[in-house]
């Protein structure tokens, strides 16, 4: 008997059974939806958060202090005995001061091995000026490599800066707000005024200012203008991450560098020399790939400065969703079983009633082996029929309550998004495992029909 002829006889034997044939797919199905619904709600969770923040550009970027911070804001090492030491104790080692991040040392992380990029976070206090509004907010640097990254990756209104040259500056959706009562996508193309502490030299003779060295100089107020080219929306809540380089108002990098060094002349000017210097607080570096963060982190950190970064979160956010994907898919395999009882019973019966007809096949020439293949072609139909309709009812019922999630999402202020993800490995993955529970179920029916003696099978009646 070629394969061909055990296809027809167990299709031709579903056919001849069909509201048991039906009933056993039904169950198949409702097993393989709930296998698919819940793993599918687990990947949609996974994907909402772990590889939304991965795409944010939080994860493949490390933050660098000078050296010797702690990033919870203490400096290594101390300076004498503290309050309670004890008397016989050593003296704690001296300080060592804070190795500098300047544009040296930019320079020297940017050769770093699997480093893509290395940019100062810079804000820079300033006031702006649209029309009869005016507010003190922060601007920051955006350097031209974020283009299309993190909160860069979608302008809600107008678009990114095209060069680092660019008199242009971007705006919050909220600082757009303020700025207009309604519609902030008409601010594109509007100018805006930004002002600043800056500082200038001064003429005054010698004998006024005794003990000073240098060009004396005053503080004083500078101004620029910028074109609104682009309106970020920032997410707010847990969601907001990638958004540290979003504040009110966004500039090209090269020109927050000269605010924020004219700024500091101001700053050592008030404060009598006491400043940053040209030095940074913050340097992010980027990586080629999230999978060199840590090596990444560890080479920074034998250079002498501080370093921390998020990927430890991210991988135990991922260990968290893959034992929440394994939970969710034994549950969900709970009905499957119970479906692949319901398979072993279909075939027991089927073997009953056709305990005459086996018996004539093998008294015509009919195996073993043929036999045992017709039962588990039959079986393996039914788990692919099942299985395909189960994929079909799990997406819909997905569809469904992600439609009506969404809505309440939406109601109460939130952003919308796909709870239920059913990608390619899972659809195969879900008719695989389909047709392996319904083979391994026939396995026994199978065993049981290839084994009846065909002369009692004959006198069955």
């Amino acid at each position: 008997m070629t394969f061909a002829d055990a296809v027809g006889l167990a299709l031709r034997n579903l056919r001849q059974a069909k509201l048991r044939t039906a009933l056993t797919t039904l169950g198949v199905a409702i097993g393989i939806a709930s296998l698919a619904g819940m793993v599918s709600l687990g990947v949609g969770l996974q994907d909402q958060f772990v590889d939304r923040f991965t795409r944010s550009g939080m994860f493949d970027s490390i933050n660098v202090l000078p050296g010797n911070i702690d990033p919870r804001g203490f400096v290594a090492g101390g300076r004498g005995r503290g309050r309670g030491a004890q008397p016989n104790a050593p003296a704690a080692p001296e300080a060592t001061p804070p190795k500098p991040l300047d544009d040296q040392a930019l320079a020297t992380l940017a050769a770093l091995e699997n480093v893509k990029d290395v940019y100062p976070m810079i804000r820079v206090p300033v006031e702006i000026r649209f029309g009869d509004h005016s507010e003190f907010t922060q601007v920051a640097g955006v350097p031209i490599s974020a283009r299309g990254q993190g909160p860069f990756a979608t302008i809600t209104h107008g678009e990114f800066f095209r060069s680092d040259s660019d008199a242009a500056c971007m705006i919050s959706l909220e600082m757009g707000n303020r700025l207009v009562n309604e519609n902030p996508s008409q601010l594109v193309g509007k100018e805006l005024t930004l002002g600043y502490a800056s500082s200038s030299p001064v003429a005054a003779p010698p004998a006024m200012l005794p003990g000073m060295i240098g060009v004396p100089t005053m503080v004083q107020r500078a101004e620029t203008r910028c074109r609104i080219i682009g309106i970020v929306e920032r997410e707010t809540g847990p969601m907001a991450v990638g958004g540290s380089m979003v504040t009110g108002v966004m500039i090209p990098l090269p020109k927050a560098r000269e605010i924020n060094e004219q700024f500091a002349i101001a700053q050592r000017t008030l404060m009598r020399g006491r400043g940053m210097d040209g030095k940074y607080q913050t340097v992010t570096v980027k990586v080629t790939r999230p999978q060199h963060t840590q090596d990444v982190e560890e080479r920074i950190r034998k250079l002498g400065y501080s370093a921390f970064s998020l990927n430890d979160a991210l991988q135990g956010a991922r260990r968290a969703f893959l034992v929440l994907d394994i939970i969710l898919g034994l549950t969900g395999s709970i009905a499957l079983t119970v479906a692949s009882l319901g398979i072993i019973n279909t075939m027991v019966m089927s073997i009953l009633e056709r305990t005459r007809e086996i018996g004539i096949m093998k008294a015509i020439g009919g195996s073993d082996s043929d036999v045992r293949r017709i039962f588990l072609v039959e079986a393996s139909a039914i788990g692919l029929l099942g299985g395909i309709t189960g994929i079909l009812l799990g997406w819909l019922v997905g569809r469904i309550i992600n439609f009506g999630a969404n809505y309440y999402i939406v109601q109460q202020g939130g952003t919308p998004g796909n709870l239920f993800s059913l990608p390619i490995w899972l659809i195969a993955g879900a008719l695989g495992f389909s047709l392996v529970v319904s083979l391994a179920a026939g396995v026994f029916p199978a065993r049981r029909a290839a084994r009846l003696d065909p002369i009692h099978a004959l006198r069955h009646d």
